[in-house]
């Protein structure tokens, strides 16, 4: 059993907000009932600073901070929604909305509204580069038109979770993508389809094969759908699986990301075989 931690006092927005010593700028937030938006930041995986749409003012701070990775510090004065952070965090939405497809992020429409985003002001020059959806497996999709390259999916596969290496950040600039080694279909690569990198995915670049059929047929309801967790019925680990239920059918599988024995993980016959329910 971890012994407990020391309690450090933070102040956000001029509240004084107390939180365990080794929390991050985001938790205090959170705790301080703050909503700061986030896109790269996963809670089973070591933040990457990627998005920059969690930033925030930090008192002596020459810079705006990323609150999903910084750490808060006993006396610490964090402005959530200052002029630079919000200004910041509009720019950052209109440049990601202007290059990708945010469709099927959660919330990516309410903080463009929030901010007063407006990818169109830099024209029809900055519009996205289109990628072909890639369906080579009847299990997910990888739709790169929608990827902001956060590397959370990177992380899951590499030695955060998975260690199967099967994916990597492939080119550079402009040019930067996710990709299997030499581009080969998932088919004829390392990956073990364990869904992890769906699981993490934010903005549905990764997504269920079922799923993804069932958008395309304007049929994918999430306002329809249960979601019932129970035990994986095909070893001893006891992985925790929570059904997605749309139409009395399974639509897809994620696990809990606080549950001590996957934490959010699975395994392919986890995710992917409820074919026999």
């Amino acid at each position: 059993m971890q012994p407990p931690r020391r309690l450090i006092d933070v102040e956000i927005d001029g509240e004084v907000v107390r939180v365990p010593e080794g929390s991050t700028i985001l938790d205090a937030c959170r705790t301080a009932g703050k909503d700061i938006p986030t896109l790269c930041h996963g809670d089973t995986l070591t933040p990457k600073n990627a998005c920059r749409v969690c930033v925030v003012e930090v008192e002596g701070s020459r810079t705006l901070v990323p609150s999903c990775s910084r750490k808060a510090e006993t006396g610490m004065k964090v402005a959530t929604s200052g002029e630079r952070s919000t200004s910041s965090r509009k720019v950052v939405l209109e440049l990601l909305a202007s290059s990708v497809d945010l469709s099927t992020t959660p919330r990516a429409k309410e903080w463009m509204a929030e901010y007063g985003a407006d990818p169109a002001r830099f024209g029809e020059e900055a519009a996205r580069v289109e990628q072909p959806v890639k369906v080579d497996n009847e299990l997910y999709v990888r739709d790169y038109n929608k990827c902001i390259l956060c590397y959370k999916c990177v992380d899951a596969c590499g030695d955060q979770w998975q260690n199967t290496f099967a994916i990597a950040v492939a080119g550079r600039g402009f040019d930067s993508t996710i990709s299997t080694e030499f581009d080969a279909p998932l088919t004829d690569s390392a990956c073990v389809y364990c869904g992890n990198c769906v699981e993490v995915c934010p903005t549905g670049a990764l997504s269920f094969k079922s799923e993804f059929d069932m958008r395309a047929e304007g049929t994918w309801d999430e306002s329809r759908q249960s979601q019932t967790t129970t035990i994986c019925s095909y070893c001893g680990v006891g992985c925790n699986l929570t059904l997605h239920v749309q139409d009395n059918r399974i639509v897809k599988v994620t696990s809990p990301h606080d549950n001590p024995v996957t934490h959010g993980n699975l395994c392919v016959k986890g995710r992917f075989g409820y074919g026999y329910v």
